[in-house]
Order: C-alpha cells, then structure tokens, then sequence
C-alpha cells in the first residue's frame, strides 16, 4: 500500500490506511480488577524465562497451570483437567525498567516472577496448554487466561536459533532440512511418500533431517504435532516450510532443491551485466505490476508472465527501454512472490464470461461481470503472502517444479538488459491466513509466535490480514535472511517494504546491515548498492511506538532507508485518500484557478488560502521534504520544512534528500488520470489534462530525492474511475501500450465493493467521449515526461546530497511575497529556474534579484516534444519569466 487504501482477497475488508493520523494504537492497559476466567483469550505475557506480565492486580496470589495434552478448562467457576503448576510469586514495583523498554505496551501490567524451584519445568510446560491462573485469598478462582509466549520463546531459544541453519542446505550434494519449531512436540518429515523423523535440539529448538541425493527435487512437508491455541487442542498440521526456495503448484508441498544448481540458471546468468547502480537519492522508478505489465500487448509473446520481459521487440519492453534512455533507472515490482489467492494453473483461472467490450463505457455490466470471476481469476495485486522466499506460479509457464526460478532470473535478466534496475515490493508485515487455517504456514509450525497478538491474544489485523511481528527475534530473521536470498540468488537490486512502520527500525537496519554485507566476490553482488525505500506509516497496535521504536517516516529520516511522502502527493492532487466528494482539488488539478463545481472547495476566498498552503506544502516537497530547509512560506513567515503544517504533522521530516520518496501516483487508489478526470472542471478539454498530468509528476520528477510513478502514468494509464484495482481483474488493470487501444478510460463503472459511493460522480464522467485521450495526447505527454526526465537526469542540481547543499543552492523567490501567484510555483535552483504554472492562463513571474541575467528555455525543453513550452520565454532586462498555460518550464542560464 502507499497511503491511499487497499482491499485483499484474503480479508475481503476496506482497510483505510492514514497516511499521517494514526488510528487507535496500543496502550498500556493499568492493572485492574481481573476478568472473569475466559481461556479462549490469552491476556497474560510470559516476557522471558523468569516473568510473567499480566493486567491483574498487583501482589495477587498466581500460578501457571500446565498440561502438554491440554485438557485444561474452566467448569462452574473453577479449572478441571490434570494439569501441573508453576508457581508465581508477585513482583512489587511491577516490571523492571528494562523490561518496561522492552515491552513498552505492557509497563502497567502486574509482574511474577518464576519460582526458582520451578524453573526446570519452563520448556516442557511451553511445549502444551498454559493457563495462568489467580485465586483469592481463599483459593476461590478469581480469574484464568491463556498464556502468550512470544517473549520467552526468544528468551530461551532465539540465542541459539538466530544463528542455526534453517530451511533446505546441501553439503557435498546432501541434502539437509531444517525448521524452527521449539514448541513442537514431534516434528516430522514427509518427503518422497516416507515419513522421517527429526532431530530436536535444545538450546535452539530447531528439528532437523539429513538423507541421501535421492532426495533432491522431491516435494516435502513437515509433519507437526503442536499445542495450537487458536483451537485449544494439540493438533498434528501437514505444513511447507517457511524457508521454502521452491513449490509445487499452489504451494501444496515445498519443493527441496539448491538455488545454486546451474541447471537452475540461464544462460548468462552467472556473468549477467547490470546497468550502473543509480544512488537512491537520484532513482526515478516505475511500479510495475507483472501482470499488468503484458496480459493486454498483443505484441508480447508471453503475455502476462515473467517472461514478457524478455520479449525485446514487444511494445511494454519498447517502451520500457525509452523511459531507460530518458532517465529512468528502476523497475518497482508489484509482490511477485509466492501468492495465497490466485489459482497457479491457467486451466483453472476463471475468466469472465461476457462480451466486456460491448458494454456502454459508464455500464455496471462490465464490474459485475468481472467480480464473478475474481476470486479464481489470475489477478490480484498480490498483497497476500503465502511464501515469502518463492516466485509466484502464476506468472510461470509452469508453475510445477522450478521454471518459476529460471524465468523470474530470465525477466530479471531483461529488466537489467534494458537498461533498468529492478527492485521487489516485499511483504513481510501480514500473512494471508494465521491459526489452523487452510493457507496459514507460520502460525502451524510455531502457534502464536510469528503473528502479532493484541492484549487478549487475538491476532492483530490492522495491516487488512493477519499481522506479523518482526519484533520477535525469529521473524525479524525471516524478514532479513528472506530479503538477502533475494539479493544473492535472483540479483534483485531494491526492496520496498509495504507498511514498513509496522516493523520495527531495528529490523529494517537489519536488512541493511545483511545487504550491506554482501560482496560481488563472495556473493555475486554489491549489496551496498541495494536499494531500500517503503511505506513509513503510523497508525494501528503499534502506532506512536507503542511496542517498539518503528521504521516511520521521522524515524527512518538520516539512515538512507526511503519513505514514501504524502505531502505533496496531496497537495498537488487535492484533499485526501478518504474524501467522500472526489471533486476536492487541488495545485494541478484547479484550485482557486480553475474551480470545479463541487461545494467540497469551499469559497473563493478559503480556495485561495488552501491553496498557497498547498504550495507550501509542493515547495518543502521540492527541497527533498528536508525538516530543517528554512524559507519564507506564502504567507511571509520564516519557517523549516519541519514548521509547515500537514494535516497536524510536520510537512517536512527529512535529515537529507534520498530520505523521502516523491510520487504523484501509485497503484493504490485512483490513478493521476483518474485522480484529475474527478477534479478537473469537465469542461478541460483533453489536451489540457494531459498537461496537468504532465505538471503533476513533474512536482516529484523535479523535485530532490527519489520519484516513483505508475506504470502507465506517462501514457494517461486509466483504471476507469476504480480507487482499489487489486483484484478487478485484467479488464482494469492492463495497461495499454499502444494508443488507439485508448488509455483505459471509459471500460465501465468500477467494481462497487470500492467505488459505488462514488458511481454517481463518475458516471457522468465515463459517458463523455471528449474525457477519452486520443494518440495525441497520449503520446504528448509521454515524450514532455520523457524530456523532464533527461533534463533531470542531466543536470546535477537536482542530485544535491545534504541539507547544506540545498539550502545554498535551492529557493523560491517569489514566496511569500505580493509577487508570488496562486497557481504557480517558481523555484531557483543554481543556475536553474523552474516555473511550475498551474493555471489555465500564461503567467509572468518578476524575479528582481536576476535583473540583467541571462537565462533561456533549457535546451532538453527548446529541442523536445512539448510545442507549447517551445513558447515559454525570458526578458533578461527586468528579470520576468513567461510561462504558458498549465505548463512546467526550465530556465538555464548563460
């Protein structure tokens, strides 16, 4: 997700995600009375080998009761079962302050501390049912909850297990398996139709199996008896492995094979030569999804798999190579690994069954069509993981055995060839399913560890599914080793994490530091040269740094991990993710300037002032978000990018440029095209909205720091008024390389799950042929794209490395003073000006202090596509800056 919203198959839930105001977050909860004995939760914390945390009253008289068969129940007010005990005696003063550092979300809590004569019973009561228990003074039951143990499964085992192999290993050709398991009770392997046993060790809790050659290329699973709270039984699950490197299809077993199998490898593969390695702070990237990619090129060979990227003379990879040349240097995958909710054969894909083309463009046919066959179809965004380490089968010519490895290499192959660099959307902080469930795999081999709990032992499901908790010693190692096997054996040059402020910044630094560490001599590449952005948002359980310091946006700011900033993105597009009238507009899509109809905007006068704050907020966007880059705001105060309000947030948080990411769209809610369809006057003829959208990147491709964009964006890409694409199939979703298939707009209302609050806004919109681009307007705005690109790419201004740098070099002359327009944005920057004039009139802007300097249109612009800019223009006696109509320009000097 990038802040706006998504929906997933697996939850089938709208989850808002707010980009600044966090939601209810996790509080320390006081002691108090206890509740009423309920073993289907689990309220108390056993936080390490010696303490016990749990919200009951302090010095109260507690004990854990426990039974590896479980059995344990409470009948007419009091426990029945055979159980044995642990005894607890009451900490006065509660937890300690290392503790309390630690756990920060329980540092009320009462604290009990392990008898000392019961402590060789620790691991086996971990291996069953726990209770923990208080009574009155009396020995009445007073109250009685299950038992989380996340924190002393990593007192007791995670030393050891941290550094334990994991997963498949070879040795001289044998084969090795491995799995963390420590509160298994037998562990099993099922490999080859043979049932063999494993080996436990106890200090790391790790089982594990060595056999013969034989065993290379065989399915397998593990065979795990474990105490499983979710249904309070100890149950015996046939489970993959977590580390699995390859899967049969629809991830029925893991498959046990060695990445480093040349037969694994294509040609090339081992001498493969990348492009340069761009630094994060110049990376301009294009999100990509796979399928999206090729399903609809009809010059493609392999449409809508891996392979499409190896189809050199198909439109997607034309088109690709240009954006290369231009300047682009990052191909931005949507989650191609293994997914939950698409079925991996194609005979067994669903597919809609009506004329979809036949339809009116402002029809509820085509939605409604498509709905019923999204959840077999083979689309999803893929935000749904089953196995993190795996490509996904879908997009392989086969999803049986391992031509998913060979091909994802192979695309990686012609990615690299094409001059770009591609980077991975990683999903480490939710799974599709936890419990007993059908797709749940961690949570079957390691009950109530891996998935983060909430005070009453139900899984947190802020993220839309089951969250993990990468605070826990033993998935914050799957998060790293995962990304690293990435790097090492696919060559995969960047990672964004999805909802990265759900992990904690330790864990992030992790992944640094284990990239950071790989060598092209020993591993085949320059890990310091991976590349690390994602999602910093603050909401949910965690929010504030309630459980742990997390990698948000002001936390990441300085470690040269990237965030995605929403400051400007809002600004220039107006409102918010969550408006319920889409007409809010804003900087490029007529404010003030250019009013739409909807009574959301207010007043003329309100327009104008929202308006200027906006360019506020596109003026700190511009700097790179910098916190401490000081200037004058439009209303002719001195501030920092830090003083500049967003929504009760700082606009600027950034230590350096590089620290945040500039976007003006992503796949999450709707398209720019779409975006501006409901903001622009309807009037706009479509001429002028190709040059909004144009404008509307420019704000990120221009500004200090890394710019993303949606594939498709430069060519007008419409989803058709959908806010939420992720599963609304292909019809959707493709994106059209070639213009007179159009640009996706009018292909009929969106699916009503997202979008039917909004139906009755953009239907009128879908009926009118004159908001459809032609060729010239889609191929237009691609090349002005193109040439913005170049020009940044050539010019080192736009490539400044600190705080300093660009204080010195960048301003904004005109802000702040009666001179500065609403509308239009102009910017120093060195021997630079850029005007960015978002009005529907040429605009003149004064600057006094470069009376007598020579500039003129810079010659990427003089000599590009744009014919409109070719009439921008400078008169050098009074230092004035003409600008056309909803046009950005840059001025050189000399």
């Amino acid at each position: 997700m990038t802040g706006f919203v998504r929906r997933t198959a697996a939850a089938a839930a709208l989850v808002l995600v707010a980009a600044t105001v966090p939601l209810t977050g996790a509080v320390a909860v006081p002691a108090s009375a206890p509740a009423a004995p309920d073993l289907a939760k689990a309220e108390a914390q056993w936080i390490d080998r010696d303490t016990v945390a749990w919200n009951t009253g302090a010095g109260a008289d507690a004990e854990l009761a426990y039974a590896r068969k479980g059995g344990i129940a409470v009948d007419d007010g009091e426990l029945t079962g055979a159980a044995r005990r642990i005894r607890l005696d009451p900490v006065p003063g509660g937890l300690t302050d290392a503790q309390r550092a630690k756990f920060p979300h329980l540092r009320a809590y009462a604290a009990f501390r392990v008898d000392p004569r019961d402590r060789g019973r620790v691991r086996t009561a971990l291996t069953g049912q726990v209770v923990a228990v208080h009574r009155a003074a009396g020995g009445d039951l007073r109250a009685a909850t299950g038992v989380q143990t996340q924190g002393v499964l990593d007192d007791l085992y995670a030393p050891a297990a941290t550094k334990a192999a994991l997963g498949p290993g070879f040795t001289r050709g044998r084969p090795s398996l491995t799995v963390w398991a420590p509160t298994a009770q037998d562990v099993r392997l099922d490999i080859g139709g043979r049932s063999v046993p494993m080996r436990r060790d106890a200090a790391s809790g790790v089982w594990s199996a060595a056999g013969p050659k034989s065993w290379y290329g065989k399915p397998y699973r593990y065979v795990v008896k474990v105490w499983a709270p979710s249904v309070r039984k100890v149950v015996t699950n046939k489970v993959t492995d977590p580390y699995a490197t390859a899967l049969t299809t629809d991830s029925a077993r893991s498959l046990l094979v060695d990445l480093d199998d040349p037969k694994l490898a294509p040609e090339g593969w081992r001498t493969l030569r990348k492009p340069p390695a761009t630094p994060l702070r110049d990376a301009q990237i294009q999100e990509l999804h796979v399928r999206d990619f090729s399903v609809g090129d009809r010059t493609a060979a392999h449409r809508g798999q891996y392979l499409a990227f190896t189809d050199r003379t198909s439109d997607g990879m034309r088109h690709l190579r240009k954006l290369a040349k231009a300047g682009t240097s990052y191909v931005h995958l949507l989650p191609a690994f293994d997914i939950g909710t698409i079925p991996e054969r194609k005979s067994e894909q669903a597919v809609p069954d009506c004329d979809l083309a036949s339809f009116a463009a402002d029809s509820e046919e085509q939605q409604a069509c498509v709905g019923k066959a999204a959840a077999k179809d083979a689309y999803n965004w893929g935000y749904d993981p089953l196995h993190y380490t795996v490509p996904e089968g879908s997009y392989a010519s086969d999803p049986e055995g391992t031509r998913r490895t060979v091909e994802f290499r192979k695309m990686v192959q012609g990615l690299n060839g094409a001059g770009l660099r591609t980077v991975m959307d990683v999903v480490y902080n939710h799974t599709v399913a936890s419990g007993q469930a059908d797709k749940s795999v961690l949570d079957k081999i390691v009950p109530g560890y891996y998935q983060r709990l909430l005070a009453d032992g139900s899984v947190a499901t802020s993220t839309c599914c089951a969250n993990t908790a990468p605070e826990n010693a033993m998935m914050g190692r799957l998060v790293v080793d995962s990304v690293v096997t990435w790097a090492r054996q696919y060559k995969v040059d960047g990672f964004r994490f999805d909802l990265m402020g759900h992990h904690p910044k330790a864990n992030i630094l992790a992944v640094r530091k284990a990239l950071d560490a790989l060598t092209p001599k020993k591993d085949g590449v320059d890990g310091k040269k991976i590349v690390l952005y994602g999602e910093g948002w603050n909401f949910g359980e965690i929010a504030d740094d309630a459980r742990f310091e997390q990698a948000t946006q002001r936390n990441m700011a300085g470690t040269g991990i990237a965030t995605f900033s929403d400051r400007a993105r809002d600004a220039v597009r107006g409102g918010g993710p969550f408006d319920e009238d889409p007409g809010v507009q804003g900087f490029a899509s007529g404010l003030h300037t250019d009013p739409n109809t909807s009574k959301a905007n207010g007043t003329p006068a309100e327009q104008k002032a929202r308006l200027l704050h906006y360019q506020d907020l596109i003026k700190v966007g511009l700097t790179g978000n910098l916190a401490g880059y000081a200037f004058t705001d439009s209303a002719g105060r001195k501030v920092t990018g830090a003083g500049v309000d967003y929504n009760g947030a700082p606009a600027g948080y950034a230590a350096a440029p590089g620290d945040a990411l500039a976007y003006a769209d992503a796949h999450d809610n709707e398209a720019l095209y779409d975006a501006l369809a409901f903001k622009l006057p309807r009037q706009t003829p479509a001429a002028d909205r190709a040059r909004m959208q144009v404008l509307a990147s420019a704000t990120a491709t221009l500004s200090q720091g890394p710019a993303l964009y949606q594939a498709g964006s430069d060519l007008l890409r419409s989803k058709s008024l959908d806010r939420n694409s992720y599963d609304s199939g292909d019809w959707f979703n493709a994106i059209h390389w070639d213009c007179r298939d159009g640009n996706g707009f009018g292909r009929g209302l969106p699916p009503a799950a997202d979008n039917k609050n909004k139906w009755p806004y953009g239907k009128p919109l879908l009926a009118d042929p004159a908001l459809s681009p032609g060729c010239a307007e889609i191929g237009g705005a691609s090349a002005a794209y193109r040439d913005l690109l170049k020009l940044r790419a050539t010019e080192p201004a736009f490539s400044l490395a600190t705080t300093g740098q660009v204080q010195k070099a960048l301003s904004f002359p005109l802000s702040g003073t009666p001179g500065e327009t609403p509308g239009v944005i102009t910017m120093r920057l060195g021997d630079l000006v850029v005007v960015f004039n978002a009005t529907p009139q040429e605009r003149t802007q004064r600057v006094a202090a470069l009376e007598g300097a020579a500039y003129s249109l810079h010659p990427v612009q003089a000599r590009g596509a744009d014919e409109v800019v070719k009439s921008a223009s400078y008169a050098r006696r009074s230092g004035t800056f003409h600008v056309p109509a909803r046009t950005v320009a840059v001025f050189r000097r000399g």
